[in-house]
Formats: structure tokens, sequence, C-alpha cells
């Protein structure tokens, strides 16, 4: 009965959700030709930059389009600092030191302010950052549509209801991509994208020292790898924000070995390994299961659930929105 109901809460949030976004104004490929055609070129350069400098800013980009897209949707609302009279959504306990890569944002909107002033919202660029970033370490290409206002609103209490966490089981995770109008094969697709990045000690703690070894097949290299996990995260506590790979195998190539790492029970977030673990998942098992032995399958339904990912847009912006001169403050 609790299931039943738990699913019916889902269809019903999906339902509203779509016919919510089935009034958005429509997001185009040439939004910017006349107006500014060099835009991709400039992000595309930058982002270049940024990669070449450091790999691991690929996943800081890729991270913030994700969790501006999941508040509010696709606004830059993620970008804005807090004021006086503002409270944005960086200081949220979820993304408190979480986020990174506000600074590569600022330089290209820097670059396209000096090329074609007020005309390029910091959520369009975070959008097609986020597909360079992909593409940079390896990933797959897909067309970006662009169009999208900047919201001059944020949402502290968003981003801890409806970001997944790094604990959520299979049915919040469900729930929370569903809220967004994406699907389960989207929500596993998607988490694809920790075939790069890292993860903070805070959020593997309770993996590492709960069911990790259960899960995780009986292997030098996933014992190995588990006492280097603990050796860096002790299970009393300390060490909050050190680091591990969320894939070990390649943590800077965008490939599929994330969702081997997950066949073998070697998921560093529990809510990764819930995937292919959970007893509720036989959707989602098959589909791990697929993406870890078809590479192309995974690479074209990133890129489908990505472009689903980057759509999700905030009526509010196309009333009230704006394009910010400066993606960390709204216009005054």
């Amino acid at each position: 009965m609790k299931f039943r109901q738990i699913f019916l809460s889902m269809f019903i949030h999906f339902l509203l959700l779509t016919l919510l976004h089935a009034s958005d104004p429509p997001l185009s490929l040439d939004y910017y030709k006349s107006t500014c055609p060099n835009a991709e070129a400039i992000v595309r350069k930058e982002m270049e930059c940024a990669v070449l400098s450091d790999p691991r800013n690929a996943a800081y980009i890729l991270r913030l389009h994700f969790h501006d897209c999941f508040v509010q949707g696709c606004d830059g609302s993620v970008l804005l600092e807090d004021t006086v009279t503002f409270q944005g959504e960086k200081n949220a306990p979820t993304n408190l030191d979480a986020l990174k890569g506000f600074d590569i944002i600022d330089r290209i909107k820097n670059k396209l302010e000096s090329e074609c002033p007020g005309t390029v919202s910091c959520a369009d660029v975070l959008t097609i950052a986020a597909r360079d970033a992909t593409i940079l370490v390896g990933g797959p290409y897909w067309h970006v549509p662009v169009g999208r206002k900047d919201s001059r609103t944020g949402s502290f209490a968003q981003v801890e209801t409806n970001i997944p966490g790094a604990n959520d089981g299979l049915l919040s995770m469900i729930s929370k991509f569903m809220y967004q109008g994406l699907s389960v094969t989207d929500m596993v697709a998607l988490s694809g994208a920790h075939t790069i990045g890292m993860a903070r000690c805070t959020n593997y703690r309770d993996r590492i020292y709960g069911d990790y070894q259960i899960t995780s097949i009986a292997n030098p290299i996933a014992k190995s790898n588990l006492k280097t996990l603990q050796s860096t995260c002790p299970a009393a506590g300390g060490g909050e924000n050190n680091e591990a790979a969320m894939d070990y195998v390649s943590p800077n190539l965008f490939d599929n070995s994330y969702y081997l790492l997950l066949l073998n029970g070697e998921g560093l977030l529990n809510s990764d390994q819930e995937l292919y673990s959970s007893v509720l998942g036989i959707e989602t098992k098959k589909l791990v299961k697929k993406y870890a032995l078809e590479p192309i399958a995974f690479f074209e339904q990133f890129s489908e659930s990505m472009v689903k990912l980057g759509n999700i847009t905030n009526p509010e912006t196309y009333v009230n929105g704006e394009v910010r001169k400066n993606c960390r403050f709204m216009n005054t």
C-alpha cells in the first residue's frame, strides 16, 4: 500500500511538471545566431583552457549544471552569491563545499560581455559549458538549445529537497528525477556523469563502512581500494573534505567504467550502488548492465538525457528574468 502511494505521488509530480513545461517558451539552436554568433566558440575556447589546466574542472562544471537545473530549472540561480537581502543556493548544506568552478563561468562570461554585452545569459553559459566539459574529457557531443534567462531568485530550501543525496535510496532518487520530468532511464544515464570527478569523505563514509564489502566481489583490487578509502576517511569522523574518485579506474576520462564498477559492487556512493544492488531496481539493474556492455548506447542516452535536463526551464524567468552582467549578482 505504501509503495502504491509513493508511486502515485511520483506520477502526479511528473504529470504536473509535464503540464508546466509544456507552456514554457521554446529554446532554439540559433537563438544567438545574429546577436552573438561566436558565443559557443568563446565558451569552448575557455573550457579548453580550463580542462587543459586541470581535467577535474570538467566534473566541476557538469556538477554545477546539474545542481542548477534541479532547483527552479536551469536558470543560473546556483551561481548567485548571498547578499544582505538575498539568500542563495551556494551555502545550502548540500552545495556548501561541494560546488566548484564558479571562476570558470566568470571568465567565460567576461569574454562574452566583451564580445556581445548583455546578450548571453549565465544559464546558457553554464549549459553550453557542461556540454563542452563532457566532450573535452572524452564524452559525447550534443546540440544545446539556448535562449534561457537568468533568474532573479534562488531557493536555499529546494537544494535540500530536490537534489539527490549521496545516501538516498532508489525510490527517493526516482521521485526526485521524476519531479523534474526525467525518467528512470534518464536517471541511470545521467548518473554516469560520476565516471568523472571526486566525492568527499562525508558523502561516502556510510558506504565504505557499510555494505561495500558485501556488494563488492571478493577480489584483491576491491579489497585494496576499500583499504585505501578507509585510510583517508576514518569511521570515527575527521577528514570530511578528503576526496576519492567516484570512478577510480579512469577518473579523468568520460567513459562507461562507472557502470562496470557498479556491476562489481564498487560504487563509491550508496546512491550509485543502489542503481544496481537495490531489490527494487529491476529496471535500473538492466540499464546498468546495458551501459556497462554497450558504451555507445550509454553515450547516446547520456546526450539525449542531458538535452532533457538542460530544457528544464524556469517559467518565471520569461516574465521577470534577465541576462546578468555578472553571474554572481543580479543586475541593479
